[in-house]
């Protein structure tokens, strides 16, 4: 039996792609169009996990074959059994990322199903602030910022899909060397206002990896 080998952005790609063949299939008359589309989501797939292994590179390329709406369907339930759940943590830990929130208000850690999750995100509207946590080789990050909704659609900074989006901003622990005391810099973006619509949607990590590199975030 394969080790789990699947983090929840790349299957969240994977089900992408799926979905542009499985659109193929049923509105493209051109068998050769079809194949184009086929072998190009493969490819993309492979790409976006190069360290799986022989077998689980198999399991992944079985989407050139895959004809009928329930053909798909099995092809992502039985990838859900290779999923890597987001690192198991505990209330006491994501407290201990931010320190200075004397009553931080953690989201019901046993509620989330931590296999489709690539951040935790949660706001807390009394204070108008969004908490991120991000797990990355075994140590936890934490980043606070404002949260400023926009109660309308815009690119998400982190799954970059149309969404309903707030406005995040959060200050950078780094300073220049000759930064007075007072100084600080905000760096802003847009981020869904649903961070578990954000988890379903997200296809690459890179974003949220430079902003956690960016502000500096927590870490334990």
């Amino acid at each position: 039996m394969n080790a789990p080998f699947i983090r929840n952005h790349q299957y969240n790609l994977i089900k992408k792609q799926a979905a542009m063949v499985q659109r193929a299939c049923n509105t493209v008359a051109d068998p050769k169009v079809v194949e184009s589309v086929r072998y190009s989501a493969q490819s993309k797939i492979v790409e976006a996990l190069p360290e799986a292994s022989e077998d689980q590179r198999l399991a992944l390329e079985k989407i050139v074959a895959l004809q009928t709406l329930g053909d798909f369907g099995q092809y992502l339930r039985e990838l859900e059994s290779d999923l890597i759940g987001f690192q198991p943590v505990t209330d006491k830990q994501i407290k201990k990322l931010f320190p200075k929130i004397k009553k931080l208000k953690v989201p019901d850690l046993a509620a989330i199903d931590l296999r489709f999750v690539t951040y935790l995100g949660w706001t807390d509207i009394a204070t108008s602030k969004l908490f991120l946590v991000y797990a990355r080789s075994g140590q936890l990050f934490g980043i606070e910022g404002r949260f400023t909704p926009t109660n309308k659609k815009g690119t998400c900074f982190l799954c970059n899909r149309q969404e309903e989006v707030a406005l995040f901003s959060a200050i950078t622990k780094s300073k220049p060397a000759n930064a007075s005391s007072d100084y600080y810099k905000a760096i802003g973006n847009y981020v869904c206002v649903d961070s578990g619509v954000c988890n379903r949607n997200i296809t690459d990590v890179a974003a949220l990896e430079r902003f956690i590199q960016d502000i500096g975030g927590s870490s334990r």
